[in-house]
């Protein structure tokens, strides 16, 4: 699939990535965090399912990792998407290309689960990251403007000690890993005009050591319903792909 700018995107099984195509994500990452070490990141990729790759022609520009599963909380069976590594290049900020092949990514993951309410298990050290959730969803927590309803907090609090068990901080809502990744120099910093949007000045209360890789911990039902217009907009047409479509 090809978005303005030519960037195009992929839906790869992390088992069937290359040893070059592990080398451009590797890189990547490297050029974007500080603490990225080639065994980390190796294991980070082998907790994952799959890996969305965008590219301009053959330059690798930006990526997410992710992992689909199903639990059952409080006897109802659920459907979680947990994304792991994301960047996207400072170039291609300014498209619509990861979001929208974020949004047909999970989409056609969701073809493949069990029935059932899907819901996005987002950690996030960078502000960018965080402020993606009220462009593209109409409820998300933690936010700055609702508390988060009891039942949410218990499911967020579920996941994220299941998953993170010994980094999860259930007071701050935080993961702290032991070998954090941190943005480097310049890439989180807030740029001029924006200090004051709520959102940002949300994310940097609840997580005042972002920089040193701390990671808030986000929730979100993934649901026609819960789009924004915005998020409509990324939306493909129902039934329109599968994960085989992106093999």
């Amino acid at each position: 699939m090809t978005f303005p700018g030519r960037i195009q995107f992929r839906l790869v099984p992390c088992s069937d990535l290359s040893a070059e195509s592990r080398d451009q994500m590797f890189e990547l990452m490297s050029q974007h965090f500080a603490g990225v070490s080639p065994e980390q990141f190796a294991r980070d990729l082998s907790e994952k399912s799959f890996a969305l790759l965008l590219r301009s022609g053959e330059t690798l520009v930006g990526l997410s990792t992710l992992c689909a599963y199903s639990i059952v909380f409080e006897g109802e069976q659920l459907n979680v998407i947990y994304s792991g590594d994301t960047i996207v290049t400072p170039e291609a900020w300014g498209t619509t290309a990861l979001p929208r092949a974020w949004v047909a990514g999970v989409e056609a993951l969701r073809a493949d689960l069990p029935p059932g309410r899907c819901f996005w298990l987002l950690l996030t050290s960078g502000f960018r990251t965080y402020r993606f959730l009220p462009v593209f969803w109409r409820e998300f927590f933690p936010r700055y403007d609702l508390p988060t309803p009891p039942a949410t907090q218990r499911l967020l609090d579920s996941v994220a000690a299941e998953r993170f068990p010994t980094c999860f901080d259930p007071v701050a809502g935080i993961v702290r890993f032991s070998n954090p990744q941190r943005l480097r120099s310049g890439l989180a910093n807030i740029p001029p005009g924006r200090e004051h949007d709520s959102h940002i000045q949300f994310f940097l209360t609840r997580n005042p050591d972002h920089s040193k890789g701390d990671e808030l911990v986000c929730l979100t039902e993934l649901s026609a319903d819960n789009l924004t217009a915005a998020g409509r907009r990324m939306t493909p047409p129902p039934s329109s792909v599968t994960a085989r479509d992106f093999r």
